[in-house]
């Protein structure tokens, strides 16, 4: 099967930054989505993103950048969706659902659907019916910061459609990244929402200051629960020991550049659950994810005793210091 690449992206955040930076490795045209003009006419002039990944120069030859969503959309064969997920429904539900008619979608987003507690393929099919062979995603583990410096990448495309697979590979190798390939999308898409929830308890254990051991039985026993929470979905045969699964808890879990490991600190530290989300200045999807999952949890008879934790300290009011004490003793 032949797929155009006329290539747009919507989305202006770092991770959306870092993303045209490696396809303008390819030279490509790239469409690009920026909610605000005024960042439009800054990259324009300067050639940088004010406001994320502002060390990244673009060849802005190669880019139309638009406020108008639905003209990038109109102007693209496939669409990379890189905005957060508590804002999906914000941006795109006033569309008209067939736009993304015969359009390729793949998903950079690790996160899920407040409102509803989709997940974004499970989005994208239900609102605009895109058909599960034209959707595809974009998983870790990669921190946007490592790939604008040209440090060595991890990446995983995930879709049905080997062609699709193929192509996207395709255009994001290159010098600093490397691609592997899988057809395990949902289990992919629930382990990138998972672990923003436990990268908020490696933060919060961080705050605390329970230590390196602490936190080492704490991100296997995560692990442990994704593994389980995956097969009780479905019955996909996946190893969840590869980076797109362990390896993506691991990097958000501990890095210095993640911003749910940083939500957690801070609310490890004392300061409120209020202050936390105004003072960060990037969404922490693992907030909004602890209080999905715990509401999909519904459906499974799993034990998440990391997930319980997290809700109850972000949610109930839970003291997190005796939370975490009390997750400890149930840990092994």
């Amino acid at each position: 099967m032949k797929i155009a690449n006329k290539i747009g992206i919507i989305g202006g955040g770092s991770w959306a930054t870092a993303i045209v930076k490696i396809l303008q490795f390819k030279s490509k045209k790239i469409n690009w989505w920026v909610r605000r003009q005024e960042s439009v006419d800054f990259i324009y002039e300067y050639k940088h993103n004010p406001e994320y990944l502002s060390s990244v120069e673009f060849n802005t030859d190669l880019l139309h950048i638009s406020t108008e969503i639905e003209e990038i959309i109109r102007k693209s064969d496939i669409l990379i969706f890189v905005i957060p997920a508590a804002f999906i429904k914000n941006t795109l539900d006033s569309l008209d659902p067939n736009l993304l008619k015969d359009r390729f979608v793949i998903s950079a987003i690790k996160g899920i659907i407040p409102e509803t507690n989709e997940t974004v393929s499970q989005y994208f099919i239900n609102k605009f019916d895109v058909p599960v062979e034209n959707f595809g995603m974009i998983a870790g583990p990669c921190h946007a910061e490592e790939v604008i410096m040209d440090k060595k990448s991890y990446l995983t495309i995930a879709s049905e459609n080997g062609d699709l697979n193929n192509l996207m590979s395709e255009l994001l190798t290159s010098r600093a990244t490397k691609i592997s390939l899988s057809c395990d999308i949902q289990g992919i898409e629930y382990s990138a929402i998972l672990k923003n929830v436990y990268a908020v308890a490696a933060g919060v254990s961080a705050g605390l200051g329970l230590g390196d051991n602490f936190l080492s039985v704490l991100t296997t026993n995560a692990i442990l629960e994704l593994r389980n929470f995956l097969d009780a979905i479905n019955h996909h045969k996946r190893d969840v020991n590869k980076s797109a699964y362990l390896g993506d808890i691991i990097v958000t879990a501990y890095s210095q550049h993640s911003r749910n490991r940083a939500f957690g600190v801070m609310i490890g530290k004392g300061y409120s659950i209020s202050y936390t989300k105004i003072e960060m200045k990037q969404v922490a999807e693992g907030y909004f994810a602890a209080k999905a999952m715990k509401e999909v949890l519904e459906n499974y008879k799993v034990e998440m005793p990391i997930l319980d934790t997290m809700y109850n300290i972000l949610y109930n009011n839970s003291s997190p210091r005796r939370a975490m004490m009390q997750l400890g003793e149930k840990l092994s």
